[in-house]
């Protein structure tokens, strides 16, 4: 199989050193990586940081005597699968918008026709400009895709809006872009993701270990092949996903209202998170003092959201949920498929040695009408895209049908 070629360009600015981190990050994963640096990039890190992390040689000038046979941006602009500028200086993106080509990067950005992604980094009062902005539109207009700068303390010593996006932000966005099948495009899906919390009084409050990595990563899968994804999440300590809107909660009734107020747009619904069934019937005003060994809650039920949703899904609807056992697991997860109104259900065993909270793999068994599929131990990750696909196929029946 052969490695996919990403272009990484580099402008001048401070930010570039972060850049020799996102290259290094790439090559690790097994793309081929290629630099291109602006002359003022060259006064911040050097060719040879970039040359020995991509095993690359490293381009600059445009009239270069070092070079094969071959144009060397034409030759580059045709292998790209993704062009990624990061940091983009606000003279760069001015000459990306315009069709400006003065030098290596800019020249092959123009003859790029693979997807371009850009990650600006400058001065607040640059970034605001009017001129900036009004750049930065255009080149959304021939679609090329921003990440967004952070906030915070920048080098000039001014404080606001123009810091590079952290590179797993940047990576998070690589990996979109780089999927060119996009079975989902159109279609709106929902992910639930994470742990609720169930506050006792104002200091306790009572949860579960979810990490909410199985359901980010059903969620930029979902994402990644073409949806419009919507991501409710407890709190968790992963980054929020790029190029989705994230709805952040804390409570099983914040979650269902959530995603009572999705009910008539999505087309799939996902939902992982692991949400408290049970919540106080009176959260204490004030701190409860020990009294004695024992302590005496009331609890009543949450909403069963998973429920909520199968019942009122419409025709050309599917609705997905997960179930973790300790114990009779095909068995449980049967019940909860039929029960609940849903079309998939996810189970896997929190006793087995590859799955469960806070890991990176997973081992799950399928639940649908059709019958009942146990899969091998795979990542997350990779999960995420055999559940979507999995969720694709049930859709196209459901609407061959309506149909």
């Amino acid at each position: 199989m052969n490695k996919k070629t990403i272009v990484l360009g580099v402008c001048g600015g401070i930010a570039a050193y972060k850049s020799a981190q996102l290259a290094s990050s790439l090559y690790k994963k097994g793309y081929d990586v290629h630099v291109i640096m602006t002359k003022n990039a060259t006064e911040f890190i050097t060719p040879m940081t970039f040359e020995t992390l991509t095993h690359n040689r490293v381009s600059v000038g445009t009239f270069d005597r070092n070079f094969q046979y071959d144009v060397n941006h034409i030759s580059l602009a045709k292998r790209a699968d993704l062009f990624v500028v990061a940091p983009a200086s606000a003279n760069c993106i001015a000459k990306f918008a315009h069709g400006l080509a003065d030098d290596m990067l800019t020249t092959t950005f123009l003859a790029a026709s693979c997807p371009k992604l850009i990650a600006p980094a400058m001065n607040t009062g640059m970034l605001n400009n009017p001129i900036t902005q009004h750049n930065i539109e255009i080149c959304k207009k021939y679609g090329m895709t921003f990440v967004e700068s952070d906030s915070g303390y920048l080098a000039c010593g001014d404080v606001g809006k123009g810091r590079l996006a952290e590179i797993e932000d940047i990576e998070d966005a690589i990996e979109s872009l780089l999927v060119k099948d996009k079975p989902l495009k159109g279609m709106k899906v929902v992910v639930t993701a994470g742990p609720t919390q169930e506050d006792l009084d104002p200091v306790r409050f009572m949860t579960n270990h979810s990490s909410g990595k199985m359901g980010y990563a059903v969620a930029r899968a979902a994402r990644n092949l073409g949806a419009d994804v919507t991501l409710v999440t407890g709190p968790v300590s992963l980054r929020k996903p790029v190029f989705m809107d994230v709805v952040e909660v804390r409570t099983a009734i914040q979650m269902f209202e959530a995603v009572e107020a999705l009910k008539d747009e999505y087309d799939i619904l996902v939902k992982s998170a692991a949400v408290s069934d049970y919540r106080v019937e009176r959260v204490s005003d004030h701190k409860m003092k020990k009294q004695g060994n024992q302590l005496t809650i009331d609890f009543v039920t949450n909403p069963d959201i998973l429920a909520h949703m199968g019942q009122l899904k419409k025709a050309n609807q599917v609705v997905c949920g997960f179930a973790m056992e300790t114990q009779d697991l095909v068995e449980n997860a049967t019940k909860k498929l039929v029960n609940k109104g849903a079309d998939l259900i996810v189970a896997n065993q929190l006793n087995e040695d590859a799955a469960g909270f806070k890991k990176d793999t997973n081992v799950v068994t399928i639940l649908t009408g059709e019958g009942i599929t146990k899969l091998d131990v795979m990542s997350k990750e990779a999960l995420g895209y055999e559940i979507m696909n999995r969720l694709l196929q049930i859709l196209v029946k459901k609407r061959g049908i309506v149909c």
